[in-house]
């Protein structure tokens, strides 16, 4: 786990070499220090962290917007720490992805545990993004084959076993999925029509 990539976004030096310390004392020595927020998450793509800790004091909006576009967008654990929030932005920062949102909570003896706490939710939360994605295309996979087995019973008057027996054959014939067989007889059937 030492072995992480940190990058630290914080404008004032004061309050990211808190971080930064906390971060050594807990075993982590590849931090990177993001003063700047110019050109944010070009910068951010270039150094490929695999956490980043956040740091406002007192967030304005814009502010807050392009920390969650930078959440969004990086996929990535992010912890946020702030000095001072409100319901409407924590939720924001919640949709935008980021992992953890501590109000008043720099401290550096909670860094690491802050930090387990942010990879620990991120990676919960990509899995239940991959479970849902994976439960997405499963469910579009069986409209597709139930309405080939439609066209195909319709067209040449088989039975709804027999419509899928068919496509079951010529997905082992082609070495392809059922799915894939039932979406090229729906284009084939949109060609026809």
């Amino acid at each position: 786990m030492s072995g992480l990539k940190i990058a630290i976004v914080d404008e004032s030096p004061i309050r990211a070499a808190i971080l930064e310390e906390g971060l050594r004392e807990a075993g982590y020595h590849d931090v990177e220090l993001l003063g700047d927020m110019r050109n944010l998450l070009k910068r951010l793509y270039a150094l490929d962290p695999e956490v980043i800790l956040i740091d406002l004091e007192n967030p304005s909006r814009d502010a807050l917007e392009q920390m969650f576009q930078v959440s969004r967008a990086v996929r990535r654990p992010v912890a946020m720490f702030v000095d001072q929030s409100d319901a409407a932005s924590i939720e924001a920062s919640v949709n935008a992805g980021v992992s953890a949102y501590i109000v008043d909570g720099l401290k550096k003896e909670r860094i690491k545990s802050i930090l387990d706490l942010c990879v620990s939710r991120f990676n919960a939360f990509s899995r239940l993004q991959d479970e849902l994605a994976r439960a997405k295309s499963d469910l579009e996979d069986r409209k597709s084959i139930d309405r080939a087995k439609g066209i195909l019973m319709k067209t040449k008057n088989l039975t709804e076993e027999q419509a899928y027996a068919a496509m079951r054959s010529a997905a082992m014939r082609e070495n392809k999925k059922i799915a894939d067989v039932a979406r090229a007889i729906l284009t084939a059937a949109d060609l026809l029509k």
